[in-house]
């Protein structure tokens, strides 16, 4: 597998620091962090995009994933009133096209919470944000990931098969799926399963570790996922593509050592 180093750990820094510790660990790319200071899209279409391009091109390290920051305040197209829904999907449609001159394989949107929202109305707002949402990056020529969550942070979306019908009833190109190893483990299943249910629409995985009883994203090692034998169901099932080691806040005071770990801990899984 490719590995990537994600950014979200490292806000308290300056964003170079994430692009030298990446190139200087062996990491093969990055999936960018869209929050503030980094890398915010409203920021970036601003003139900061000038500043990640020469980053890419001095550490010879390319951004492949942008992850704009959403689902949280003040963003969540899946929850608040039309107008609200409208801010959202502006943001989101901003971030396509940083994604896009970012040079990014992906822009990666995850499906938040909506308010235990009634099943046919939820189905309604989720089907209706992805049409567009297909639309724009078909015309950017750009490919969206899409991202299940766990039971912790979402109310519907935490299962392949939750993945397979929205890709199935959108029906675009451009769209696809992933897995966050975190989402299936919690719930009793495998990150297998998605390369089973998805087939070539998989094309990402997160890899972090995971309590079992939360939607904490742990060092690989420190919690309760057995990797080796995930990784090599993951292999035999014919995946070999993308795989972001997903720390975020929790390393937050040690983002450099936890990079630095975290890719160690998965090679040694690996070999």
């Amino acid at each position: 597998m490719r590995y990537g180093l994600f950014t979200c750990p490292y806000q308290r820094l300056p964003l170079e620091r994430a692009f030298a510790d990446a190139k200087a660990f062996g990491y093969d790319y990055i999936e960018l962090w869209g929050g503030r200071p980094h890398a915010f899209a409203p920021d970036l279409l601003a003139g900061q995009l000038r500043e990640v391009l020469r980053l890419q091109e001095q550490y010879e390290m390319p951004v492949e994933v942008y992850t704009p920051e959403h689902n949280a305040y003040p963003y969540n197209y899946m929850l608040g009133s039309e107008s609200q829904w409208r801010d959202a999907m502006d943001y989101l449609l901003r971030s396509l096209r940083c994604g896009r001159e970012l040079g990014a394989q992906y822009t990666l949107i995850s499906v938040g919470h909506s308010g235990f929202m009634p099943a046919k109305a939820r189905r309604e707002r989720l089907c209706r944000s992805f049409r567009l949402l297909a639309e724009e990056a078909e015309r950017l020529d750009h490919r969206i990931v899409i991202e299940t969550l766990t039971p912790y942070e979402t109310d519907h979306f935490t299962h392949a098969e939750d993945l397979k019908a929205l890709l199935d009833e959108v029906g675009s190109g451009n769209l696809f799926g992933m897995c966050d190893v975190v989402v299936p483990f919690v719930q009793g299943e495998t990150a297998a399963h998605y390369v089973r249910v998805l087939g070539a629409r998989m094309v990402h995985l997160h890899l972090a570790d995971s309590d079992g009883v939360s939607d904490t994203h742990l060092l690989p090692g420190e919690g309760k996922i057995p990797f080796m034998g995930w990784l090599d169901e993951l292999h035999a099932c014919g995946y070999d593509g993308r795989a972001t080691i997903e720390l975020v806040t929790h390393y937050i005071d040690t983002p450099s050592e936890a990079a630095r770990q975290a890719l160690e801990s998965i090679r040694r899984m690996e070999a």
